[in-house]
């Protein structure tokens, strides 16, 4: 079962333009409350850049045992996805991203839409 706040290798192909490509980690950000629904909201991971600094819709990421990354990374909000839970598009689950950062993808993804404070 695929749940909010893991990390799983998702294959993002097919792709058009600037969309994310290829398989890459991606983080769930949909509530475990559409367990029964076949599709997840997922943000793309790509590694850390230093132009990043200052996008407010891309939140760094560091290696740790419990998420299974490998390397500062960076999860884009811009590049949310929704995903067809199926083999062909989650192919592994790498970890858990940490409750802190998870927040902070949930309020970047706020400020990319700019959603007022509730």
């Amino acid at each position: 079962m695929v749940r909010r706040g893991e990390i799983w290798r998702v294959n993002f192909n097919p792709s058009k333009g600037s969309e994310i490509q290829k398989q890459r980690p991606a983080v769930v950000i949909s509530s475990d409350a559409m367990l029964l629904h076949p599709v997840r909201l997922v943000v793309p991971i790509t590694g850390w850049s230093a132009g990043y600094d200052g996008r407010i819709w891309i939140v760094q990421i560091q290696p740790s045992p419990i998420n299974g990354l490998d390397k500062v990374s960076a999860a884009d909000t811009a590049q949310t996805r929704a995903v067809t839970v199926s083999v062909e598009r989650f192919a592994s689950r790498l970890g858990h991203l940490e409750s802190e950062t998870l927040e902070e993808i949930t309020l970047a993804l706020a400020a990319l839409v700019e959603l007022p404070s509730l």
